[in-house]
């Protein structure tokens, strides 16, 4: 996982050749096989059926007309409440700069609301200062310990936030194919490697050390540790 990337959004040019130059501030491909493992290694056995249904599923997210806009700007907001609405999200993600598009999920027949959202930024730079400030997992380029994640509150609920995966993501599944990422225990499906649920050999990294760790290091220690099996 790599931070490295233009900033400026005045020259879209540049930052596709970025982007095809492996420059990516997110991980950039997702595989069921790996996301249902803890540490991040790749299991032969995996440890619910979803897995199997996510590695054998088809998604192509330029087939449905809600998911529009710039992806690279796109947030997605879970777990909020099923009181909170457009004018709070739009209150409260607002602060970061200014809004293109905002879509609070709602139920097709009672529309009422499914408890996330997508909120597209006019300027990337909004969008990554929105995703940096609401879960200081990663904070100045740095991945540090889980002890010190603060995670913004809207209406009395914990929120999780994420970058938008459909578009970015390559091989993303979403939670009703069998994939997305965290879960609760409860269900029997969970799924690591996002904000939520890290896997489990970076949080032992920076608890062993004491350290912090450089975005541009965390897949490459995800993977090492599995080839040394820690």
């Amino acid at each position: 996982m790599d931070r490295r990337r233009d900033r400026s959004d005045s020259n879209p040019r540049h930052r596709d050749r970025d982007r095809s130059k492996g420059q990516y501030w997110y991980a950039h491909e997702y595989d069921p096989a790996l996301i249902g493992a803890i540490d991040g290694c790749e299991s032969n056995v995996p440890h619910d059926k979803a897995l199997i249904r996510a590695e054998q599923a088809k998604f192509d997210p330029s087939k449905d007309p809600q998911i529009v806009g710039n992806p690279y700007a796109t947030l997605f907001v879970a777990r909020l409440s099923f009181t909170t609405t457009e004018e709070t999200l739009q209150s409260v993600f607002g602060a970061y700069g200014p809004i293109q598009r905002l879509r609070l999920v709602r139920h097709a027949v009672t529309q009422e609301s499914r408890g996330y959202a997508f909120i597209e930024f006019v300027h990337e730079r909004d969008f990554e200062a929105a995703y940096v400030a609401t879960n200081r997992y990663m904070l100045n380029g740095f991945v540090i310990l889980v002890s010190y994640v603060y995670r913004m509150t809207i209406d009395g609920r914990t929120i999780l936030v994420e970058y938008e995966r459909a578009r970015v993501m390559k091989g993303w599944k979403p939670r009703r194919l069998g994939g997305g990422l965290g879960g609760r225990k409860e269900s029997g499906q969970l799924r690591f490697g996002g904000r939520d649920r890290p896997f489990r050999v970076i949080a032992l990294f920076l608890h062993r050390y004491n350290a912090a760790l450089p975005i541009s290091m965390y897949s490459c220690l995800v993977t090492t540790a599995c080839s040394l099996n820690v």
